[in-house]
């Protein structure tokens, strides 16, 4: 394991460069990875692991960057950070451990590292307790009513909850009350809780995309038949599609669908300066990571269409973390009602957020966030959520 301080790895641009930037390698586990620590408070900092054949230090940085924004916009008293594993040709578990043992320092140290693409809560698990890391015995976490494992059994769609939360104020801005076409791009945890979501909410999922291409139906996807033939990844059985489903042609045909809003909730960079003006959704809501690179997110924004960033929709997962960890959630409620009292924290952020972002942009401004940051900064959002 190397570990250095980068003073200048990042563009005037993008700000400063982050604290801490480790590499970590074991060759004989076929290990490559990273954890970047781009900001401490009160020395703690949280993020996700990331797992992907093409993850990236400068990958990394950027995803470390945004939890920072992440977390400040959410309220909580934690610094950003992220790990990228190269997920290669070896054993992947043997991977993960050699992991845990390399950032077993940085752990203990006050960085949380959690799930992100590529990575399960069993993943985690498996190097966190390879580390000898249990976020109970964090000196700043009093006593949860179940293990950490147990305890994120109860909250696994929370992140697409809050997308859902943030499609619904966006949608209310823009349609009103009436039903919208929505198009997901991505089925994998989020995507599916954001179909559950929905279509609870009375909209008519029109098209879903998942590794294999993009399936479509006029009057609206039956999202309870297509979870019964969804593996834990996020595939959809071809050969056991409802009647009246259909597979559309293209490796992004996902862009084409006549939908009113487009939910990301794949891989980063999905839309980009060359396929933006494909987009005929009106509401574009990056359940996922970096979804939209800048330049895509400009031309969008010169088309009218509404963008609500990753750093408010995709906070969920993380808020939650960072609610036990900064000791924000009551602790001495049952776990039912914990539970409960999280859905409404993430809802209620999830919500403000969204409706400041949509005010901005409504004034002209081209980079809502900034400006969204500063004020949260100077004046953080009030306690929401009774018990």
């Amino acid at each position: 394991m190397t570990t250095g301080l980068r003073e200048h790895d990042m563009s005037a641009a993008d700000g400063p460069a982050p604290l801490l930037v480790t590499k970590i390698t074991s060759s004989s586990e076929a290990l490559n990875g990273w954890v970047v620590v781009d900001s401490l408070v009160d020395g703690m900092a949280m993020g996700g692991t990331r797992m992907t054949a093409t993850v990236s230090e400068e990958e990394i940085k950027r995803l470390a960057r945004a939890m920072t924004t992440k977390l400040a916009l959410a309220g909580l008293p934690i610094g950003g950070a992220k790990a990228g594993i190269r997920a290669g040709m070896g054993d992947r578990e043997a991977a993960l451990r050699a992991f845990g043992r390399a950032s077993a320092p940085l752990l203990h140290g006050g960085i949380y590292l959690g799930t992100d693409l590529g990575t399960t809560h069993a993943d985690r698990d498996l190097f966190l307790a390879e580390a000898g890391y249990d976020v109970l015995r964090h000196p700043r976490v009093k006593k949860l009513p179940v293990d950490w494992a147990t305890f994120w059994t109860h909250l696994v769609d929370i992140t697409g909850f809050g997308v859902c939360e943030a499609s619904a104020a966006a949608i209310k801005t823009r349609f009103g009350t009436r039903p919208c076409r929505v198009a997901i791009q991505g089925f994998g945890t989020v995507g599916r809780a954001v179909g559950k979501g929905l279509e609870e909410r009375g909209h008519c999922i029109a098209a879903i995309a998942d590794i294999r291409g993009t399936i479509e139906a006029r009057d609206g996807l039956p999202i309870g038949q297509l979870l019964s033939i969804t593996d834990p990844a996020g595939t959809i059985d071809r050969g056991r599609l409802p009647d009246g489903v259909r597979v559309l042609d293209g490796p992004e045909a996902w862009l084409d669908v006549d939908a009113d809003v487009l939910i990301l909730a794949a891989v980063g960079d999905a839309v980009r300066a060359e396929n933006a003006r494909r987009v005929r959704a009106q509401i574009v809501v990056e359940g996922g990571n970096l979804c939209c690179t800048a330049n895509a997110k400009e031309i969008m924004a010169a088309r009218g269409v509404l963008l609500i960033p990753d750093v408010v929709a995709n906070v969920g997962g993380a808020a939650v973390t960072g609610c036990v960890l900064t000791g924000t959630v009551p602790f001495d409620l049952p776990l039912k009602q914990m539970v409960n009292w999280l859905f409404g924290w993430v809802g209620a952020r999830v919500r403000d957020n969204t409706e400041a972002i949509l005010e901005i942009t409504a004034g002209g401004v081209a980079d809502p966030v900034a400006p969204l940051l500063a004020q949260r900064r100077t004046a953080p959002l009030s306690a929401v959520v009774a018990r």
